[in-house]
């Protein structure tokens, strides 16, 4: 029986992401882009059920829930080729339409206002659902709307539907250059934390190294968001393949993620991709350099840096300490199990992953089958699924950034005038209450503080980390029993 599951898209970054995922989706299931089941798609051996069901007039509909709070994103969607495609019951526009202004505070608030209809359209589509595995949420942590609105359905799912598992796809700011988003520090910390407390996994994509994958590997001078959009739903598409076209493993989401997240809190997941095609502006697909591939080449340019969908935002001699928790790998394609058995063989020879001390030094690999209905210049594919201490990085990274807009012991307060408005933020005498923000703070230090000892061998021998171990395992049990790990 398939595990079925709701992706939630939300804001502008959300949607335009979720819409290239679904339209990947279609054309690797041999469904036309206004749902109707192609004459070509016969040969079966797919689970459609897993993110579509059948309309009564034989349509199949995406099990999505598109929301934004300014309609230019999603009155997009409604005029594209895929218009017809989603239930029109599941699109939300704010009927003031003016969006969050690029405030955390303002999204949450207006999704807090809006909780009877948001929970009517998730409740209508779980009960489409035979056996609901649980959700994804496609977002953007730097905004409003993804960030705000985006943390407040967090904490929703995680609180009315606690036994169902929230994976999220979170796309962190480009950290490299200026942004438009002065509050961008601010958004993304009040968000970390949601995605720390209310989610069970976060696969993290950084725009960062998404610019720089463009333009170094595939060379794209100047990405455009469609292209970086791209990237981005070719990683979505991927991660669910073995769920879509299962296998022998890895066949619903709490196995493919249950053996990646040791302990509770450290679920934060890096991802690669190889071959990467990308279209360019005359829609012709634009492809890296690689021109064949095995296994073994797969593989070894997963483990390479420059392929990873995360910036380092450290020195080298901070990196250098890094260790890897976990590796999957998703290889996609008619690939025969030996050669999978040599390529992990040559990888451990060449000692490429750095592995924790304390647990299995492995790198486990889910064969998935390729769509018969997508052409491909390239016979083998993957996507690596990580699990990394240098993501740590980027956490001190955003705190950083936030401490420069803070201030010293909290006396700058930058920007800070228009979260006041709001009741999180106000002391209800018209003044800032900062304890929303210090307590963000705490959680995200905390996790930062969590993978850096994750890098020690002796992580497991402290007493409080062998009851977090513990709690784990009690957790884990919980989730493959149908229950959703607590933290």
């Amino acid at each position: 029986m398939p595990r079925e599951i709701i992706n939630i898209q939300v804001g502008q970054c959300g949607n335009q992401v979720g819409s290239e995922f679904w339209r990947k989706l279609c054309s690797e299931h041999g469904i036309s882009k206004d749902g109707m089941l192609e004459d070509f798609a016969t040969q079966g051996g797919d689970r459609k059920d897993v993110f579509f069901y059948q309309a009564d007039d034989e349509h199949y509909v995406p099990r999505a829930i598109l929301l934004d709070l300014e309609p230019r994103v999603i009155n997009g969607i409604q005029t594209s080729d895929i218009a017809n495609l989603f239930n029109p019951e599941n699109i939300f526009i704010s009927k003031e339409g003016g969006g969050a202004g690029n405030n955390w505070a303002s999204g949450f608030s207006q999704g807090e206002a809006v909780q009877e209809t948001l929970l009517d359209m998730i409740d209508r589509e779980a009960e489409y659902c035979d056996s609901l595995e649980g959700f994804t949420l496609c977002h953007s942590i730097a905004g409003g709307t993804g960030s705000g609105m985006g943390s407040y359905l967090l904490e929703l799912l995680s609180d009315r539907w606690n036994k169902k598992l929230i994976q999220t796809y979170s796309v962190f700011p480009n950290q490299s250059e200026s942004s438009d988003v002065v509050v961008q520090p601010y958004n993304s910390l009040l968000t970390l934390k949601r995605l720390t407390q209310n989610a069970d996994a976060v696969v993290v994509l950084d725009n960062t190294a998404l610019d720089r994958i463009a333009v170094e590997r595939l060379h794209v001078e100047n990405p455009t968001f469609a292209q970086i959009n791209s990237l981005v739903s070719t990683v979505m598409a991927a991660s669910t393949t073995t769920l879509r076209y299962p296998g022998y493993m890895n066949n619903d989401l709490v196995g493919l993620i249950a053996s990646l997240i040791p302990t509770p809190r450290c679920h934060f997941l890096q991802t690669g991709y190889t071959p990467l095609t990308v279209e360019n502006e005359a829609g012709l697909a634009v492809n890296s350099s690689v021109r064949k591939t095995t296994v073994l080449d797969v593989m070894r340019r997963l483990l390479q840096p420059k392929n990873l969908m995360v910036s380092p935002h450290a020195r080298a001699k901070d990196l250098s300490s890094s260790r890897y928790i976990s590796i999957l790998n998703i290889i996609q394609g008619e690939v025969d199990p030996s050669q999978v058995h040599k390529a992990l063989t040559r990888i451990r020879e060449r000692k490429t992953a750095n592995f924790i001390e304390w647990g299995p030094a492995s790198i486990q690999v889910a064969l998935s089958k390729k769509s018969p209905y997508v052409q491909s210049a390239h016979r083998v594919s993957g996507l690596m699924l990580a699990n990394n201490t240098s993501i740590r990085h980027l956490f001190n990274k955003i705190m950083r950034d936030y401490d420069k807009l803070m201030g010293p012991n909290n006396s700058r307060r930058a920007f800070l005038d228009p979260y006041a408005q709001f009741p999180h933020f106000s002391d209800g005498s018209g003044g800032l209450d900062l304890e929303e923000f210090l307590d963000a703070k705490d959680v995200v230090s905390s996790l930062s503080k969590e993978y850096e000892a994750c890098e020690r061998a002796d992580y497991v021998s402290a007493p409080h980390r062998r009851a977090a171990l513990r709690r784990a395992a009690q957790a884990a049990g919980a989730a493959a029993g149908g229950g959703r790990p607590r933290r």
